[in-house]
């Protein structure tokens, strides 16, 4: 009976072995495949092609270098912040005073009786004083001369034509003194292609901003 188990025993022995064998290969591959899906495995990296080389590159955020203004500069930086403050503060009285104007001028152009004429311009002059009186005379005499030009942007008229038209030559002439007086002039023009065309810029930034344009 011995004899009989010997050639069963050695046929297990080779089963296990075999078995043993097989397991620890389905093992190595199961630990090979767990390892090259895991999550930290490959890093994906940009890459360039320099001299034929393949090499990783990384893109850093962007870097400013500024220099120092010169005497010149600066001046200059001054002068436009000035204008462009100046510009922020009486754009939006400018713009009224524009808007106000040409409605008295369309009606005036049906209007040809002198008595009506003078009501209706006086009934305009109290709105007038009464909406802008207190905010003009905090304006600085630069800031008077911004919105005067503007006013000119936005009506073709200067400041003297308008008194004139609507006061009479001797309140114009009045105020044009005053004005004089003050370092400025009621007969300021416009030219937004040249002398005041950086003042064009920021006046067509400003008319962005409170929605104008």
């Amino acid at each position: 009976m011995h004899l009989m188990q010997r050639p069963f025993n050695t046929s297990l022995r080779l089963a296990l072995r075999w078995f043993l064998s097989v397991l620890c290969v389905l093992s190595a591959f199961s630990i090979k495949a767990q390892w090259t899906a895991g999550p930290n495995d490959t890093l994906i990296v940009p890459f360039v092609v320099y001299g034929g080389d393949t090499m990783t590159y990384r893109e850093f955020d962007m870097v400013y270098v500024f220099g120092k203004m010169t005497e010149a500069q600066k001046e200059a930086y001054r002068k436009w912040t000035r204008l462009r403050n100046a510009v922020y503060v009486t754009y939006p009285y400018a713009k009224k005073a524009g808007f106000v104007f040409n409605e008295i001028n369309q009606h005036l152009q049906h209007v040809t009786d002198k008595k009506k004429r003078a009501a209706y311009l006086k009934s305009k002059e109290g709105a007038l004083r009464k909406e802008f009186t207190t905010p003009l005379t905090n304006l600085s005499v630069y800031q008077g001369k911004i919105l005067m030009k503007i006013i000119n942007r936005e009506t073709d008229n200067t400041c003297y034509d308008i008194i004139q038209e609507y006061k009479g030559n001797f309140s114009a002439k009045f105020w044009q003194t005053v004005a004089w007086i003050f370092g400025s002039s009621l007969k300021q023009d416009y030219d937004p292609k040249g002398e005041d065309a950086e003042m064009e810029r920021i006046v067509q930034e400003v008319a962005r901003m409170y929605g104008y344009t």
